[in-house]
């Protein structure tokens, strides 16, 4: 039968630089459903950052909404999409297990099972709110074409940037290069197996580069120093931001190709053999890797992250993944 759970708390963006938390009711719970309690959710900071200063167009409002979404982008909205906790309330066969949630940052929630992604339960909960983003890394692998040997530029050591990177390094014989404008993110590209490089040191040619700064003057970048029939891939979202390229130069005369990767849909070329769920399988085997725990440079506790969270979401302070932590939330 089903039986009322209680309350939650929940992080919202009240308004364009500012956040707050709300209580939720939550709702009764059905038996198709679960109640999960929060171990750790991840800020996935490209996306939120938009989001948290109010740069979603209008035109990709409904195209930008995420699962168990209150609110919309004109504020207040509840947004994320990166949570692990462990079912509280469920089925005998799942009850105490991790899982994995496209969900915002929140205490407690009710959700149907469907909506769960089991994890191994030797995964690490905070390494495994990186799932999301290595869901989009690996589809930009996928669209990027990289292979052995391959030099391969990667624009922006983001926590995206910075997956890719550690996938891409494992191929025999690659070369990747991680190019961001903060040195202090050297460490963190070096321990994914790259080489890191300020903009204005690059040495061409490229075979491969992916942008992943949400600045069109790095996508320029990418252009200038592509070898002949190169390929660049656009992975970062620009929001309302406009940019401006110079396409009268190489990026014509060496026959560049362009195109964007994004997360949503699985690259064609691979569509007829995977759905999600293998997807998300191979996601969590790619988590299994200590290496991937150097990312993380800020933990924030619930409470504390209307306060602590503003300032992250700023350049300039060295932030790649932001875990949020539920413990005494």
């Amino acid at each position: 039968m089903a039986a009322a759970t209680g309350h939650a708390k929940s992080l919202w963006c009240e308004a364009p630089g500012r956040y707050g938390l709300r209580d939720v009711e939550l709702p009764v719970q059905g038996a198709d459903q679960v109640l999960v309690r929060a171990l750790h959710s991840c800020v996935s900071r490209g996306t939120e950052r938009l989001v948290f200063k109010g740069r979603v167009p209008a035109s990709e409002a409904e195209r930008m909404r995420c699962p168990f979404m209150d609110g919309d982008f004109s504020f207040p909205v509840k947004y994320g999409y990166a949570l692990v906790g462990v079912v509280d309330d469920g089925p005998p066969e799942i009850a105490g297990q991790p899982c994995f949630l496209l969900h915002p940052h929140q205490t407690q929630m009710v959700v149907p099972i469907d909506a769960l992604r089991l994890l191994p339960t030797a995964l690490p909960p905070r390494r495994a709110t990186l799932a999301a983003n290595m869901e989009t890394a690996l589809n930009v692998a996928w669209d990027c074409g990289a292979s052995m040997g391959d030099r391969v530029l990667i624009l922006g050591a983001g926590v995206v940037g910075l997956l890719l990177a550690r996938l891409v390094a494992q191929i025999p014989g690659a070369e990747v290069v991680v190019c961001d404008q903060d040195p202090g993110k050297r460490a963190a590209a070096e321990a994914m197996g790259a080489v890191f490089c300020e903009p204005g040191a690059l040495t061409p040619p490229f075979d491969v580069a992916v942008n992943a700064t949400g600045v069109g003057t790095a996508l320029q970048t990418a252009i200038d120093v592509m070898g002949r029939e190169g390929r660049i891939v656009e992975a970062s979202w620009h929001g309302t931001a406009q940019s401006v390229l110079e396409l009268g130069g190489a990026f014509h005369s060496q026959r560049l190709s362009l195109v964007s990767s994004q997360v949503s849909v699985i690259p064609p070329v691979r569509a007829p053999r995977w759905d999600y769920g293998r997807r998300f399988a191979a996601v969590t085997r790619l988590l299994d890797d200590p290496a991937l725990d150097a990312l993380f440079t800020h933990t924030v506790a619930f409470d504390d992250a209307p306060t602590a969270l503003p300032p992250l979401m700023d350049d300039g302070e060295g932030a790649i993944a932001i875990s949020i932590d539920y413990c005494g939330a």
